[in-house]
C-alpha cells in the first residue's frame, strides 16, 4: 500500500512495515482488509467505466482493454490487479513491501493469472522507463512520504492520452470520525493505527498535485458506505473516500 528506496523516496518505512505485518490476510474478505473487498466492487466499476468511455473499448466483451498496460502502484496482494488483468490489461503489480508481493504472486498463480508483481517503487520504474496506458494508485498516496515526488513519478510513466486513477480520503473532520474513530476503533474493520489523519488529502490538494504533474483531472467523485447494502456506492458527498480520474 505504499511505494522501495531510490535517490529520491516516497516510501514510508513505517507504513510498509506495518502493511507487510499484514501480508497473509489480503485475501481473506472478513480479515484485516475485509474492508477492501467490500471496497472493491465500486472501485472496479467506476474505473472499468472510465476506461471503457476514455479508450473507447467495449467492456462487456472479452478481455476488453487487451493492448493496454496499466500499473498498480501500491498493489498489495493484489486485489485489483487481478480483476484487471480479467479485463485484459497487461498489468504490472509494484509494493514496496516484498511480503506483499509474495501473497500476491502466489495468489495470481493459484488463479492461473499472469501479472507481473514486482517489489520496487515509482520512483524506480519511472527511473527504468517504464510506461503505462493506465496508472491505478488506490488507497496509496495517503501513506506515501512525499505526496508530490510520488504524483510526480506517476505521472511521467503515463503515456500521452493515458488514465491515472487515484482513490484516496479527505483530511476532515467527518473523515477522522469515520475512518478513523469509526472503522479502526469502534466497528474494527482495519487495524488500529492504519490510517495517519495529518497524511489524509483534500481534493484541491490533490488537483493541485496532479494538475503540477501535468495531468488535467476530468472526473472527482465521493464513495459512501452503504448500511443497507454492507457495501460502497459513487457519491456526490466528498468528504470522507473519493476517487479522481486525471489524463495526460
Amino acid at each position: 500500500m505504499s511505494t522501495v528506496t531510490g535517490a529520491q523516496s516516497t516510501v514510508d518505512a513505517a507504513e510498509v512495515a506495518r502493511f507487510s505485518a499484514l501480508a497473509a490476510e489480503w485475501w481473506n474478505p472478513h480479515g484485516k482488509f475485509g474492508v477492501l473487498h467490500r471496497f472493491n466492487p465500486v472501485r472496479l466499476g467506476f474505473i472499468r467505466d472510465e476506461a471503457e468511455a476514455h479508450f473507447g473499448r467495449d467492456a462487456k466483451g472479452p478481455k476488453p482493454f487487451a493492448g493496454l498496460r496499466l500499473l498498480d502502484i501500491g498493489c498489495g496482494g493484489g486485489l485489483l490487479s487481478e480483476p484487471m488483468a480479467r479485463l485484459g490489461f497487461d498489468v504490472l503489480g509494484a509494493d514496496a513491501s516484498e511480503k506483499n508481493i509474495k501473497t500476491a504472486a502466489t495468489h495470481a498463480a493459484e488463479v492461473e493469472l499472469a501479472i507481473d508483481y514486482r517489489a520496487t517503487t515509482a520512483e524506480a520504474l519511472a527511473e527504468a522507463g517504464e510506461r503505462f496506458d493506465v496508472i491505478l494508485n488506490m488507497e496509496v498516496i495517503e501513506h506515501v512520504a512525499d505526496l508530490n515526488l510520488f504524483v510526480k513519478s506517476c505521472t511521467s510513466m503515463l503515456k500521452p492520452g493515458g488514465l491515472m486513477f487515484v482513490a484516496t480520503i479527505n483530511r476532515t473532520a467527518k473523515a477522522y470520525a469515520l475512518a478513523i474513530v469509526g472503522a479502526e476503533y469502534v466497528l474494527g474493520w482495519l487495524p488500529k493505527g492504519t490510517h495517519d489523519w495529518n497524511k489524509f488529502v483534500k481534493p484541491l490538494e490533490l488537483d493541485t498535485a496532479l494538475t503540477r504533474a501535468g495531468l488535467d483531472v476530468t472526473k472527482e467523485t465521493g464513495v459512501m458506505f452503504n448500511p443497507l447494502s454492507g457495501g460502497f456506492m459513487l457519491a456526490n458527498d466528498t468528504d470522507v473516500n473519493y476517487m479522481v480520474v486525471a489524463k495526460k
